[in-house]
């Protein structure tokens, strides 16, 4: 049966059905448009396949985009709306659970140590060896991490030199108590920051002390229990520290290496592989928080969101003045005002993945035996670091053109203690190192 048209505007003639399809239509997009006031998302027009992804995170102010993309609903903008951003025990929750994947009550991605992407998807610190695929998106941020002392050594006031406190921990093995170092995940940033820095001064990471894994929220806890004698994590653990007169600051490791890469969004290649309009979301969601959280007026909201409940959970005191880059070292006189190595969000290609970083990594990880000698490390970041897909969402985000690299690497690395990292032999800085766990012809 046919039905009667409908006059419409300009003698025009609409059928019932489709007079019900335009009025559902408007009422769908002014429920949008009050949604979103300045603009209806690109991200709903392009249809993420899903709205939904779980991301990992530990207690630390380098998951802040994290935060701040779920907080400012940077998520929602982008058209996944339903990414729960969750807190994981430790590293090695958080590289299990990485594993499982989302569907399987796990996560689908991470704000993660740098190194351990590489290492779950060669199955390397995987149950068994066996490799779960992951990718790197994006670098999360640049600097922003500190080695620690207890407070036993405050007469020491040991800093970048190891020299000093080689010989203070001589002395305390010499009486037969035990002398350890705490990192947070073997083969992670953490872990290296540590073993670069004992080992220039001739410390053996392995021979001459303990090198054990805490995971960050538990650093100064132990501290307090005498655990450990140093460790190295993000903030807010290193100024906690000093807040509850435990221990010290010797270093930040950007006085190692500075404006060092960190963090990185990692996410299961699996994920990204299934639902790359969602990934494009994301991505693209994290990218804009970084941007925000490096502007100087937002830095006491970062803090403040840090230390709610649900992120870190601190006191906002913990968090707030290395945020804005005043770092008291926790030793008299030692105060640092805008601090030039303090955490990088986005300034200095804080959040592009520089394929030359993830290879100090890997060459490093080989150091210290994570990786053998010979290794593919240059296949491997060839299918891990995605950094086509940063350059992707920077083009969709319209990212001015000198806030984007030209090229994968960023050239060679001076380090504190005069090595030089080139990515072009990274066997030659190997091999000058002279602690290791491998040899070098």
């Amino acid at each position: 049966m046919t039905k009667k048209p409908t006059a419409g505007h300009g003698g025009a003639k609409v059928t019932r059905r489709q007079f019900l399809r335009t009025t559902s239509t408007a009422a769908l997009l002014g429920a949008v448009q009050s949604q979103f006031p300045f603009g209806v998302p690109m991200a709903l027009a392009d249809g993420p396949e899903v709205t939904k992804a779980t991301l990992g995170f530990i207690a630390l102010t380098d998951a802040a985009p994290l935060f701040v993309a779920k907080e400012k609903g940077l998520f929602a903008k982008h058209g996944v709306p339903d990414v729960e951003v969750a807190k994981q025990a430790s590293w090695g929750a958080t590289r299990d659970n990485l594993v499982l994947g989302g569907d399987a009550n796990g996560i689908d991605g991470a704000h993660i140590l740098t190194p351990m992407p590489y290492l779950i998807s060669a199955g390397k610190v995987t149950q068994n060896n066996v490799p779960t695929p992951m990718y790197i998106l994006a670098r999360l941020n640049l600097n922003g991490q500190c080695i620690s002392v207890a407070k036993e050594y405050e007469s020491v006031a040991v800093g970048l030199d190891t020299k000093p406190f080689k010989a203070a921990l001589d002395a305390k093995k010499a009486s037969g108590k035990s002398i350890k170092a705490a990192m947070t995940f073997p083969g992670g940033t953490h872990d290296l920051w540590i073993r670069y820095w004992l080992a220039a001064g001739g410390i053996d990471p392995d021979k001459d002390i303990e090198t054990i894994v805490v995971p960050p929220p538990q650093m100064v806890a132990n501290m307090k229990v005498g655990t450990m004698d140093c460790f190295c994590v993000c903030e807010p653990w290193n100024l906690q520290l000093i807040h509850q007169n435990i221990g010290y600051t010797a270093i930040t490791t950007g006085e190692l290496w500075n404006l060092h890469p960190e963090k990185s969004l990692g996410m299961r290649a699996a994920y990204v592989d299934k639902y790359p309009k969602a990934t494009a979301a994301i991505l693209k969601a994290v990218m804009e928080a970084q941007q925000w959280a490096e502007k100087p007026e937002n830095q006491a909201e970062v803090a403040a969101i840090c230390a709610k409940r649900q992120w870190i959970n601190c006191p906002v005191e913990d968090i707030a003045d290395r945020v804005k880059g005043r770092f008291d070292y926790g030793i008299p006189g030692k105060v640092v005002e805008k601090h030039p190595q303090m955490m990088r969000y986005w300034t200095e290609f804080a959040s592009y993945p520089f394929q030359s970083h993830d290879l100090w990594f890997l060459t490093e990880d080989t150091r210290w035996g994570k990786f053998e000698v010979g290794y593919d490390t240059k296949g491997l970041i060839g299918k891990v670091n995605r950094e086509d897909l940063w350059r992707e969402a920077a083009k969709a985000l319209s990212i001015p053109a000198d806030q984007i690299p030209t090229s994968t690497s960023r050239g060679k690395e001076t380090f504190f203690d005069g090595k030089v990292f080139d990515p072009e032999n990274p066997m030659a800085y190997l091999k000058s190192q002279p602690i290791k766990r491998v040899e070098i012809s």
